[in-house]
This record gives C-alpha cells, structure tokens and sequence, in this order.
C-alpha cells in the first residue's frame, strides 16, 4: 500500500482548485509527508503557506478552508493544524488494522507496484575480465543488483545487462604479456591469476617508461610554476590588498606544490623501479611497450588468427572466473553483451555520426564536438582504433532497437561522470529522445588510513578473498559454540556453513548499501558482520527472532496453529509504532527509486528492525493477556518477517532461519 499516494489523493480536489496546472499541484502534493515527530501526528501537510500569495489568506485561514473540505473519516482519527498552517493527520487504528490484514493476505505484503510501469535497462558491474575482480567491483554489483530488484518487485519490467570489459587494449596487454612473459605452468594451473599477473607486469612497465619519458615535462612544469609563484609573490607584495592577487597568490602556490608533489612522487617511482634488475632487464628489451601492445590490440581487432585464438582461449577461463563470484554473490543478469558484441557495429556509429554532421575529422582523429565541454568526445583514433565511447554509443543505440527502454542506468563510479555527460549529450543529438538515461554513480570504498581500500603492497583486494574473510568472520561472530549454547541452539555443520555465508556475504553487501551510494564509506569488517547496529547480522537476527516465535507458537507447548484466520488488533503504542512502519514498506520502496538510493531502503529495515525490538519487550506475544491478543501479535510478528525477508531480498541479501 501506498500510504502517502491515498493521503496526497485526499488533498488533491481541494489544492486543484488554487492549482490548476499540474506541475504545480504535484509540487505541493509532495509537500505532504510522514511525520518526524510521531507524537505530533503521522503525517503531515505543509501546503498552507506556500499558497497564501495564490489564495490572498494567511496560512492559517487556508489550512482551515483544506481541513474543512478533507474528506478523511476512512483514514484518520484526528486532523488537526499546527504552526503556521501545517494540517496534522493521524491514522485511526481501525483503518491501520484493515490495512495490515490486506497487507497480510496479499502475496506482496500489500504492495501494489507501479500505476505506470516502466521498461528499465540496469547496466551495472561490468568487469574488465581480464583481471580478477576486486574490491572496487563490489560497489557497482551490489548497488546496481537492488536497484533491478526493487524495480521489478515494484512491477515495472527491468532488464539487467553485465556490460563486460571483455575486448581492448586490456587484451593487448594481456597477449603481449603471454608471448613473452608467461609462466607455462602457472598458466595451467591458475589460467586467471596468470593473466592477471601478465597484465601487470605489461602496466608496470608501461608505466616505468611513461614516468621516465615525460619526467622532464615534470621537471620544466616545476621550475616554471616556481617562476611563476615567485612573480605573483612579488606582485603581491607590493599590493598586500589587492584581492584578486591573493587568489592568485594561492593558487600559484597550490600549482607549484602539486608541480613538485608530482616531479617527487615520480622520481620515487623511478628510483624504485631502477632498483629492480630484472624489470629493468625487461624494460629494456622492450622498448615502446605501449605501442608494441597497441599493435597487439589492432591485430586482434583486425581479425589476426593468432592473437583471436588466444582472445578466444582466454575468455572462457575469465569468465569462468567472475561467474564464480556472481554465484556467491547471488547475482545474475539477463544479459552480459560485453564490449567484443558491438566490436563490429562500430563502422556503422561512425557512418551515423558522420552523416548527421554530428562528427568531424580532427588532427587525423574523429571527434564529436559539444557545447559546454573543454575537449571533445572523441570516437575513432588516428589509427582507425574505436574507443569505449564508441562502444556506449553502439550499446545505446542496440539497446534502444532491442528493449525500446524508457530509462537506461548506468551504475558506474562517479570518475565517469564526464564520459556519461558527452555520452548523453551525443545520444540526444542521435534522436534517442524516449529513454531517460542516467548515470547513477558511486564513491570509493576507503580503507580506514582514509584511503581507497588496497593492500599494503598498494594492489587492489581480491573480491574473492574478501568473500572468504566476511564468511570467516560471520562465523566467529554468529556461530561460536558459546553463543550457540546460550540460545539453547543445536546446530548441524551443514546449518553453521549455510548461516555463515549468509550473515558474511549479506554483511558485506549491506555495509555498501547503508551508505549513501555518492558518498565514500569506510570499509570495516568488524562493524559490518557485529550482531547490533545497523548492519545485515541485526536485521536477519531480527527475521530469525520472528521465526522462533512463530515456532514456540506452533510446538508442543503451545499449539497455537490458527493466528492467520484472528483479527489483528492494535493495543499499544509499541503496536502501533510497529503496524505504521510495515504500512510504509511500499513508500519506502518508491522513495529509493526516485533517486536509486538503497540506502532508503536500509533505513527502514533498521527501523522496522528496532521497533520490533520494542514490540517484543513492551508486548508480550505469547504471554499476552488474551488469546485474541496472543493471535493478534503473533499476526503481527509473521507480517513483520515477511517484510524484513522481502527488504533484505530487494537489496540481495538472503535470510536464515535460525540464527
């Protein structure tokens, strides 16, 4: 149920009348909201004021005039005004009883899905399979995964799309670094990380070769942003007023440390790398790397037999890889059309750009010029090379003929945002006018030195062994035999296995979800799998609570096997607070797609979490003074189950039983 749609239609007829048009009426509409103080009412109309220059009253006049015209006796106990015209609405507990019951019998614990469903493609995860995938993965997998899952659940028709990195110089690399410098056997017996390793190597000495052809550019920018500090501070000095030189002055001064920052950080890396033999050795033997893996790239793109075999022999042992993590992670896709599926629609992208007058020939280069950016999008090297911007637009363009979307989402890291700001801009300019398309991005998982979350060799963690360390420490936290006994519990291997897993993988994807999606989070292991707070463990202990519950109820001491058919009846005001956070699941749900925020979604079942908590201690279930009441609450208990398992299902995360 949509609580806040029935309520907001009630104010409708009487706003209409002051507000014609419709923008404006939804505006003031969406003015109507839960309350934040549930002592003062449930919710609450801040309508009033922002109307008194159309309707020539004071608030508290036209507050009067909207409570007098309501037509809420189905809904609402009392309706009052407050302030400075705010109209209070608090829900009567007949209408939150029969509301629940619906809520109860309905498959969908009572959410009613979209009015208008709409046709949403979810790009996310997208890997470069090349490389084993690490922790910087986890983010656009778990985020993209809920928002496809609330979408669908919602009703509208979501088709998911892993679009991988499965083609490019990555692969260059790669083949480069398996002609010479593979090790056979290491190879054979672990295809992927030998990859992984190759491609390393090839970067690292690509990037040892960059450091040392551009080191004097480095020096040059540094002596010249000193130069210029010097002659600002000299200007500035003679006018110690003058505002607009101290600008100058600190930014001349920022310039000239991160000159000299960078000049230091690269002859560290120089010194460093120098102090290796073997990869000097290597670096010397092959000069121009960079080129040399571009040529690489160019034949496997031009179709060259050899380098196409070994694209085609590594593939499947990369995917075979990441389709491993997917599987623990419980995350599938419709589709995973990676970037090699549109290699050879690229010509046409060209062809199409180029007879829309929307590119043009640049330095030997093909470039899309647009208003509003410093540098074009550029679509085709001087080499004839396509680049991945080419590529989304080939994506776009196929998926626009094959699924007719209303709304394409591109669930990438916010380092993006540019790209998918030129890519949007071309797209319109292209006629794709039906499709919504945004760029739902993300910040960075940090470690707790507040910096991206690596290893102290500086490398990326594999997701792999981070899985295993979240299970690991699941175990420790859920499975202790002491805690076992204390719950009086008797657990199968087999039980402790499937609950660690659960809690260790849930932890990891809650901990991601609860924070907000653009900002950056701390990643730690012991908070995220703790028993309390808000983390996953809570929330399924929580289910797991319910289920007992429901257990005892039906065992041998208590026989109570006939709640479904009882009344719920609401007595308390921990029943209360309890009944009006489940009436709110399916807000909730639409709340988090208007900004494809996860983390709204959290935050209720943290709430919900909590406020059964309360419920428990404040009302007995199975020692209620009634059995009315002992059925009415053990109603209550199963809803609020169903609607914890259903919220942690929506974000991807799995419940237990017993915990």
């Amino acid at each position: 149920m949509q609580l806040l749609h029935t309520i907001r239609a009630k104010f409708e007829p009487i706003l209409s009348l002051w507000l014609p048009e419709t923008a404006a009426l939804q505006a003031s509409l969406e003015r109507i909201v839960a309350s934040r103080d549930a002592s003062l009412a449930d919710y609450q109309a801040n309508v009033a004021m922002p109307l008194q220059k159309i309707v020539g009253k004071p608030p508290l006049e036209i507050a009067e005039d909207i409570v007098k015209g309501l037509r809420v006796e189905d809904l609402c106990s009392e309706v009052g005004i407050a302030g400075g015209g705010y109209v209070n609405l608090r829900l009567s507990h007949a209408f939150l009883e029969s509301a629940l019951e619906m809520a109860y019998q309905s498959e969908k614990i009572g959410v009613e899905g979209a009015r208008e469903p709409k046709t949403v493609v979810v790009d996310y995860s997208s890997p470069n399979v090349a490389k084993p995938m690490h922790v910087g993965h986890i983010r656009s997998t778990v985020i993209g995964d809920s928002i496809a899952k609330i979408l669908r659940f919602l009703g509208h028709h979501v088709i998911t799309d892993n679009h991988l990195g499965d083609w490019g110089t990555q692969f260059g690399m790669i083949i480069y670094g398996y002609k010479h410098f593979r090790d056979e056997e290491a190879f054979q017996k672990a295809p992927v990380a030998e990859l992984g390793r190759l491609y390393r190597v090839v970067q690292r000495i690509i990037g040892y070769q960059s450091l040392v052809t551009n080191l004097p550019t480095l020096e040059r920018n540094t002596v010249l942003a000193a130069e210029k500090l010097q002659s600002v501070t000299e200007k500035q000095a003679a006018a110690p007023n003058d505002k607009k030189l101290q600008k100058e002055l600190k930014s001349a001064s920022n310039a000239a440390k991160e000159s000299v920052a960078e000049l230091e950080s690269a002859k560290q890396a120089i010194a460093s790398a120098q102090s290796d033999t073997l990869f000097l050795e290597r670096c010397d033997a092959h000069p121009q790397l960079e080129s040399r893996v571009l040529k690489e790239t160019s034949k496997l793109h031009h179709g060259d037999q050899e380098n196409l075999g070994l694209w085609e022999a590594f593939l499947p042992h990369c995917k075979e890889e990441i389709h491993g993590i997917y599987e623990r992670l419980n995350v599938q896709f419709d589709h995973e059309l990676g970037e090699s599926f549109y290699h050879d629609m690229l010509p046409a992208v060209i062809e199409e750009l180029m007879a829309k007058d929307l590119a043009a020939p640049s330095e030997g280069a093909i470039c899309v010029f647009l208003d509003g950016f410093d540098a074009p999008m550029i679509v085709q090297k001087q080499d004839g090379a396509y680049l991945y911007s080419t590529t989304d637009l080939a994506t776009a363009l196929f998926r626009e003929r094959e699924f007719e979307p209303d709304a394409c989402l591109y669930v990438v890291d916010h380092r993006q945002s540019e790209h998918f700001q030129k890519l949007f801009a071309v797209l319109q300019k292209l006629g794709l006018t039906h499709t919504t398309f945004k760029h739902v991005s993300f910040g960075t998982v940090m470690g707790q030195d507040g910096k991206p979350f690596k290893t102290r060799s500086g490398e990326n963690i594999g997701l792999e062994s981070m899985l295993d360390e979240a299970i690991a420490r699941a175990w420790e936290v859920v499975c202790n035999p002491n805690r076992i006994k204390s719950f009086g519990m008797e657990l199968t291997d087999e039980e402790k296995r499937d609950i660690a897993n659960k809690v260790g993988i849930g932890a990891i994807k809650y901990a991601d979800l609860s924070h907000n999606r653009t900002s950056d989070y701390v990643f730690d292991m012991d908070k995220m799998v703790q028993l309390e707070g808000n983390t996953a463990a809570y929330i399924q202990y929580s289910y797991a609570r319910t289920r007992s519950i429901l257990r005892r109820a039906s065992g041998e001491e208590f026989q109570i096997t006939d709640w479904p058919a009882a009344a719920i009846q609401i007595a308390q005001p921990a029943e209360r607070a309890l009944a009006m956070q489940i009436l709110r699941f399916e807000d909730t749900l639409v709340q988090s797609t208007h900004d494809y925020l996860p983390s709204v979604v959290t935050d209720y079942l943290y709430e919900l979490a909590k406020l059964f908590s309360s419920f428990f201690d404040q009302c007995p279930v199975l020692k209620a003074e009634s059995p009315e009441l002992i059925r009415s609450r053990l109603k209550l208990t199963e809803l609020t189950g169903r609607v914890l398992k259903k919220g942690l299902e929506v974000l991807g995360i799995e419940t237990v039983e017993r915990m």
